[in-house]
């Protein structure tokens, strides 16, 4: 370790992403979207890559805040943008936790959690979930330093009713609470709905998933202004500019063309169905999804032992490899061709 480390480079335990291989595999492993982008995102892009990109972006992004704000009914005010869901989550962590106060999100979550604790030296609780691995809201009561966790949790794809969530925004009104809702355009409802009510309530959303922009890295978050100026606070300290022209005009663009995004979103609920039974026939346990992913196990063969074979077969799915999930597998639901080659491949390793 370099004797030139700051104490927090020698406390980071860097965030590991799922695979990427320079070959032709179909790639099951990163929950993006199949489909691509709007029509109208590339026209947007095309028109404003022959604009000024000699010139900075707006600091303040305003047109896409609006844009985001109208889809959500809220406000300019209530919405902040930054590069991505995970910056937007690593500001929050910078602007609502406190060192020497224990947060609280569940034992099985997005991996970037206990890694931006490590990171601002938050304490953290990590609550063991249900033997389903369904998350029990009166663990995440009266916290003493806040809650974060995705709705849909991640990876076991298990949606939280909002009247749950409702439960704990209320039982933590000292403390922010923060639903992470990268996956909740393919589940029943936002928690969005609350954010007009609950001074408290932080919820944060991308365009990686539901909106084909992985690519492009916009992330959002919507909450009482109050909040929101926290973050814009945390931003203007690190990186005034941190999302650039090309992407803000995918992004407005992406997020006002809404009939494109309710028919692809359609097309993958409809296949995960789909995936979900025809796992089942295969031998499969199969968590109930609410997001653009499985996770699944076999009732005989590991998951280790399934992950290799496809991997050999070109074919990515994601493993975690450690306990309690070792066994499991999360699977990206792709288009029906692609699922096809996927349980082409697949019954040949469970079918033997």
């Amino acid at each position: 370790m370099s004797k030139f480390w700051s104490t927090m480079a020698k406390r980071a335990v860097p965030y590991v992403p799922g695979e990427q291989l320079n070959r032709n595999i179909l790639k099951l492993n990163t929950n993006e979207n199949p489909y691509p982008p709007s029509p109208s995102v590339l026209e947007a892009i095309n028109k404003e890559s022959n604009r000024d990109l000699r010139l900075y972006p707006s600091p303040t992004m305003d047109e896409l805040r609006e844009s985001i704000a109208h889809e959500y009914g809220l406000d300019k005010q209530n919405v902040f943008i930054g590069n991505g869901s995970d910056e937007v989550l690593a500001f929050s962590f910078m602007a609502f936790f406190e060192p020497g106060k224990a947060i609280r999100y569940p034992a099985i979550t997005y991996s970037f959690y206990p890694v931006y604790a490590k990171l601002f030296n938050i304490d953290a609780e990590e609550i063991e979930l249900n033997e389903d691995f369904s998350i029990k809201a009166a663990d995440f009561f009266y916290s003493e330093g806040g809650v974060i966790f995705p709705n849909p949790n991640a990876p076991t794809s298990i949606f939280l009713p909002l009247d749950e969530v409702e439960r704990i925004v209320k039982k933590n009104p000292n403390t922010v609470v923060i639903f992470d809702e990268a996956y909740v355009d393919f589940a029943e409802e936002s928690a969005v709905s609350l954010v007009s009510k609950y001074e408290n309530l932080l919820v944060i959303q991308t365009m990686s998933k539901s909106r084909s922009l992985a690519g492009l890295r916009i992330g959002f978050a919507l909450g009482n202004e109050h909040l929101i100026e926290a973050l814009i606070r945390m931003k203007d300290s690190f990186n005034s500019y941190p999302v650039d022209r090309l992407a803000m005009a995918g992004a407005k663009a992406a997020i006002e063309d809404t009939s494109y995004f309710q028919q692809t979103t359609k097309k993958i609920i409809t296949t995960r169905e789909w995936v979900s039974e025809k796992l089942k026939q295969l031998g499969f346990y199969v968590l109930p999804s609410q997001t653009n992913f499985i996770f699944a196990r076999h009732e005989t063969i590991t998951a280790e032992t399934i992950y290799s074979s496809l991997k050999a077969a070109d074919v990515l799915v994601r493993y975690f490899g450690k306990k309690p999930i070792d066994n499991y597998l999360r699977i990206t639901i792709g288009t029906d061709e692609e699922m096809e080659v996927f349980f082409k491949k697949l019954s040949m390793i469970v079918d033997k």
